[in-house]
């Protein structure tokens, strides 16, 4: 463009001097936000690889799971269950763990009370349909062939009894277990407890190759003195494709995939099962009840509660 005329070169430098401040300052201004663009991609890729794939705040988080089923237990008290969403197990066979009770259908062992189902372990003699007399009576409720759920999170608020010998638990089993039996239908222990443990519960499941005492699973415990007997607390697993998530009171304790398989074993749980809530006396792994052992103990269930996730 040629040079600018001799009497006005001090106005040109003077306007030079101002153009090239104001071009550095854009660009020192440009520089900053690319700057901060860069730290904040940074800090988000970081944090990427320290959070978890899946958070642990699912548990109470409303906006992730729909609910699909629940039984409050808000009928009459002294009233039976809603036959509607439960039958039971019924005798005294032992049920694979050598348990001393006999299982009835009685509202004295199961009945609403005070908007909470209650389920009574009971020491009395009592002939079964086996014609075999016991020495206690419970029990055992199932939703099978009335609800089974493949996934989701499934919850229940419980006060537990205690004592030697008392078992109580909240449990599923693979809705396929009179086709290919068990443990290959499965099994997964949201919530057990043996009564001389008074302030630990297991989460736990069983397959085909990982059953009984080969369960895979882990406990959780209470601190500073505080028994599950003493009030409510809510056990829960979110169950996903490949994954399971156990929770006591929000509290998540262990998660578990098929890489916690045995090596040559499979992961059974991809498809329905259905819940069970029981009260066992005796067997194998609590042992007998003892002289120091109280009765009648009850469970206390305020509510179960099973959820799909959203999509």
């Amino acid at each position: 463009m040629g040079d600018p005329p001799v009497g006005n070169k001090k106005i040109y430098h003077r306007n030079t001097k101002s153009f090239h401040r104001a071009r550095l300052s854009n660009r020192l201004l440009e520089s900053r936000k690319i700057l901060s663009a860069l730290t904040m991609l940074s800090f988000t890729i970081v944090c990427g690889f320290l959070l978890p794939a899946r958070p642990t705040a699912w548990a109470g988080d409303s906006t992730a799971w729909k609910l699909a089923w629940s039984d409050e237990f808000n009928g009459p008290s002294g009233s039976a269950v809603d036959s509607m969403k439960w039958s039971f197990d019924v005798g005294g066979k032992g049920w694979g763990n050598n348990e001393l009770e006999t299982y009835t259908s009685r509202t004295a062992n199961a009945h609403l009370q005070d908007g909470s189902l209650v389920i009574n372990a009971i020491k009395e003699t009592f002939t079964g349909p086996d014609k075999i007399s016991r020495n206690y009576t419970s029990a055992r409720l199932v939703t099978k062939n009335k609800f089974s759920q493949a996934y989701g999170r499934f919850e229940a608020r419980i006060k537990i009894p205690y004592g030697q010998g008392i078992w109580p638990a909240f449990w599923m089993l693979g809705d396929n277990i009179d086709y290919v039996h068990w443990p290959n239908c499965g099994e997964i222990d949201i919530m057990e407890n043996i009564g001389r443990e008074s302030s630990m519960v297991h989460g736990t499941f069983h397959g085909p190759g990982y059953s009984g005492e080969r369960g895979i699973g882990s406990a959780y415990t209470l601190t500073g003195g505080r028994k599950f007997s003493d009030e409510f607390h809510t056990f829960a697993v979110e169950w996903e494709p490949n994954v399971m998530r156990f929770y006591v009171d929000g509290n998540l304790y262990q998660t578990r995939t098929p890489a916690d398989l045995p090596a040559g074993t499979s992961w059974v749980f991809d498809h329905p099962f259905f819940i069970i809530l029981n009260v066992a006396v005796g067997g194998g792994w609590p042992g007998s009840p003892d002289a120091t052992t109280v009765f009648p103990q009850q469970m206390q269930v305020d509510y179960v509660r099973v959820y799909k996730r959203l999509m």
